[in-house]
């Protein structure tokens, strides 16, 4: 038998056992034409090529065999629908193989044709081989809903019909709002606008494909789900109340509007849904009623009223927000809003018949009290407009004396600080004190509180003063105070009351100055609010930026007559920043956030409105005092910047290009939901920073690949070593810094390690400003704040960060008052990396902090009349 034959006999026996149970013969004496599948057709033809005569009489005819479909018009009405056979385009009468169908096989005068179809038969379309009559009145719903999936999955050929437009299936969602933020969702399937239920059988011949396509494409959306198999399920109806509307109506159905796959149709008028741009604020009052009082009590949020009976039942039931009757919705894990839920039940209890409204008397004063505490923020806001509107008449403004009681010589722009805090202090108008770094904002503000003291209006009765700090800065203002005013009985408070068993009252009665922390004033909040304060100052105030954080409402909260945040930098990230500052300095300037936004946030950062730049910054000029080094310290040596920047070895650039390829693709795909993925995208985006920097940080198992950016900075660090120099190194990751010492060791270079788990940090400090070792590891959260390190004149900036303020505080550990040299920063930037966007983004951050809060360094001599004017202008 020739090779080439024996090969065909192999492949025919190969075939037929593929498709056999495992228990049949394997040695067959004859096989069955269908018993081979659809390798058949291939086989015979190969059969035919390699000469091997196929025996039939009469003989055999091999072809192609197609199925098509004939829809035509009848004369009477209605249509005719019919399958026909057809091999080499002529139609036949045989008999189909295979389920499903794959060849025919015909009996002819002539030949035993034998026909491979290109594709198994649709099993609908088999069915068509037997005549069906569609009726007239069936016939248009036939074209618009059947004809099309039909076309799809077979040749159709039309007669005397009209044929429509051929449209895919899409998803439909039936949307209606009803009363009560009460929401139904109905989904199914368009077929020419008709809706088909999403699973069981109908009349219509299905596009499975196609309808599994549009499950896997939708996002997610309220009955949405995967299977245990990857499978995305949806749930054919849904209810959404309350928050569930809310959110689907203002994120998810405008989504969904936009797509060209699902086809919506919404019943009832939705709502404007949002979330409240303000806090709630809590009115009281009474009216005389005889022996008693009527209590009234209003929950507002800007113009709308909160009904009273929705809100506490909304509290009880421990309720993350509450919708009101316009759309708008707020957060209610908001401690004034539980303790008015806990007051207006107690309030219940105090009467004789609980349903005649609430009233109180005048033995219940402390009740009265109590209550009225919760409005502090309005009482605030008009209080801070009444002391502002009596310096209206003010044509110049005074300029008292440095303290005898302060053990410092200041300098002439130090002086200008102590009038103006002075003059803040005296009409108990709050502001911000935004000198840049190393300009002694400490000791300015030392100075008007040893003049408040000497005057009587700090200490005793009139309560210390309140100074919160980051904890790594506490230990600072103690030094200080100590140093510059010793007359002032400074205490400090590191400890929670539960842990000091120490009440801050008992702490501060005979004090002057009180320090704590952020933390500290967080957890232990209701006792710092039973505290009288003659002022609080917030220092590093960039710690209360975020109007939405518990650190921020706990500092807005607290009742004292003066408030001053201490910050060089105002402005970190958005206009957003400096609102929540002004918000708890000065309550009555911007109240609103939302009008804030739309009035100066969005025109200034968008570039839109230069007119509104100029209005905020006359506006915000009387209460914040901003001073440069390079205008005001003219000793202070030169700060030389540069980027250095780092070419990646090709073994760590490989390493970085895999990783981006996969992040890249990852994060594009999640920007569709900026919001729901931010976690997810700053993560890959962070491991891209560190593979920056080194790839053993990223996988432990390229411990082998050096890192690019540590060979440039120990080669640095030597030579300036040598010369005498000494330098701080800086970086965001403690892992990083941790291979920095290891390098460091293996190149013998003395170094001092800080990083905000060193527990002796005076000790790691004075290590290095007494010490010998030339370099000083720091990470950037440990040592940006609350530290002078004039003896280094070398920065080193290993990562850049998003926020270029927190780079400038690092720097400026070292750029202050007491240095003597010139001070050379580099900033290492690896080439061709994410780090060359952070520092396009730094910059433009940097134009907006220098376009509104000025860094022309201009010295406000003292503030005029007209700038308090400008306040209401």
């Amino acid at each position: 038998m020739p090779a080439e034959h024996a090969d065909l006999a192999r492949q025919l026996l190969s075939a037929w056992s593929a498709r056999q149970p495992s228990w049949a013969a394997h040695n067959p004496r004859s096989v069955m034409l269908e018993e081979l599948g659809p390798d058949a057709w291939r086989l015979l033809a190969l059969a035919q090529q390699r000469g091997v005569s196929l025996l039939h009489d009469p003989p055999v005819r091999l072809g192609r065999a197609r199925v098509e479909v004939q829809l035509s018009r009848r004369l009477s009405s209605g249509a005719d629908l019919q399958a026909r056979v057809l091999v080499d385009d002529e139609p036949v009468d045989g008999t189909l193989l295979g389920r499903p169908a794959h060849g025919v096989v015909a009996l002819t005068a002539e030949h035993l044709v034998l026909a491979g179809l290109d594709a198994p038969l649709d099993p609908a379309v088999q069915q068509l081989l037997h005549p069906t009559q569609i009726s007239a009145a069936d016939l248009p719903r036939f074209l618009a809903r059947d004809y099309p999936v039909l076309r799809q999955r077979s040749d159709v050929r039309t007669t005397g019909l009209a044929i429509p437009e051929v449209r895919p299936p899409l998803l439909r969602l039936d949307v209606h709002f009803a009363a009560d933020h009460a929401t139904g969702l109905a989904w199914s399937y368009s077929y020419a606008g008709a809706s088909v239920p999403l699973s069981g059988p109908v009349d219509v011949l299905r596009d499975a494909t196609t309808e599994r396509a549009l499950l896997d494409r939708l996002p997610e959306v309220p009955g949405r789900h995967v299977d245990p198999l990857g499978r995305v399920v949806l749930a054919p109806e849904v209810r959404l109340t309350g928050m569930g509307t809310a959110l689907f109506a203002a994120d998810v159905l405008p989504v969904l509007q936009e797509r060209d796959d699902v086809d919506v149709h919404v019943s009832g008028t939705p709502l404007d849904y949002g979330r409240a741009s303000e806090a709630p604020l809590i009115s009281v009052g009474t009216t005389d009623a005889g022996d008693w009082f009527d209590l009234a009590v209003d929950v507002s949020i800007g113009d709308e009223r909160v009904p009273l009976a929705d809100l506490i039942a909304a509290l009880r039931k421990e309720q993350e927000q509450l919708v009101l009757a316009s759309g708008t919705w707020f957060d209610l894990d908001r401690p004034e809003l539980h303790s008015l839920r806990r007051l207006l039940e107690e309030a219940r209890t105090l009467q004789d018949h609980p349903g005649d409204g609430l009233r109180v008397t005048p033995l219940q004063a402390g009740f009265w009290e109590e209550l009225v505490s919760l409005g502090v923020v309005a009482r605030q806001s008009e209080r801070w407009t009444r002391t502002v509107g009596g310096l209206l008449s003010l044509s110049e403004l005074p300029t008292p004396a440095v303290p005898a009681g302060l053990l410092a010589t200041l300098r002439p722009y130090q002086v200008d600080g102590y009038h103006w805090l002075s003059l803040l202090w005296d009409h108990r108008l709050g502001g911000i004190l935004a000198d840049d770094m190393g300009l002694g904002k400490t000791l300015q503000t030392l100075a008007m509180a040893v003049r408040a003291k000497e005057s009587g209006t700090l200490g005793g009765d009139c309560g210390p003063l309140l100074v919160v700090a980051p904890t790594s800065v506490v230990a600072a203002w103690l030094r200080e105070a100590d140093r510059f005013a010793p007359d002032l009985r400074t205490v400090a408070i590191t400890e929670t009351q539960a842990r000091s068993r120490r009440r801050v009252v008992e702490d501060g009665k005979d004090a002057d100055l009180v320090v704590t922390s952020y933390a500290l004033l967080r957890i232990d909040e209701d006792a710092y609010r039973e505290q009288t304060w003659s002022g609080l100052v917030l220092d590093e105030a960039q710690f209360v930026k975020n109007h939405q954080a518990k650190t921020y409402q706990a500092a807005r909260r607290l009742p004292a007559p003066f408030k001053l945040a201490i910050t060089g930098t105002p402005l970190e990230n958005s206009l957003m920043d400096l609102w929540s500052m002004l918000s708890i300095t000065a309550p009555g300037l911007f109240p609103n956030p939302q009008r804030f936004t739309e009035t100066y946030r969005k025109p200034i950062e968008s570039g839109e409105s230069p007119e509104q730049l100029a209005s905020l910054r006359r506006r915000i000029k009387p209460l914040m005092l901003r001073r440069t080094k390079e205008a005001v310290a003219s000793d202070l040596p030169p700060k030389i910047e540069q980027v250095l920047s780092v070419t990646l070895n090709p073994a760590h650039r490989r390493a970085y290009d895999t990783r981006l390829a996969r992040e890249r693709q990852r994060v594009l795909g999640l920007l569709d939901d900026l919001d729901g993925n931010r976690i997810a995208i700053l993560a890959a985006l962070t491991v891209l920073r560190q593979l920056s920097l080194a790839a053993s940080l990223v996988d432990p198992t390229l411990a082998g690949v050096r890192s690019s950016k540590l060979d440039a900075l120990v080669e640095h660090l030597g030579e300036v070593v040598a010369e005498g120099h000494r330098a701080l190194v800086f970086s965001q990751f403690t892992g990083f810094l941790a291979l920095v010492r290891e390098r460091l060791d293996a190149a013998g270079i003395e170094h001092v390690y800080l990083d905000g788990r060193t527990r002796d940090r005076p000790r790691r400090i004075a290590k290095f400003t007494d010490g010998d070792a030339p370099v000083f590891c720091i990470s950037l959260k440990a040592g940006g704040v609350g530290l002078t390190l004039t003896e280094a004149d070398y920065v080193y900036v290993l990562d850049p960060w998003w926020n270029p303020a927190a780079e400038a505080q690092a720097v400026d550990r070292a750029h202050r008052i007491g240095q003597t040299k010139t001070v050379n920063v580099y900033r290492l930037v690896a080439a061709g990396t994410i780090e060359e966007k952070v520092v396009a983004l730094q910059e433009r951050k940097r134009d907006l902090f220098a376009r509104v809060v000025g860094d022309e360094g201009t010295v406000p001599s003292a503030m005029t009349a007209e700038d308090i004017r400008g306040l209401f202008a």
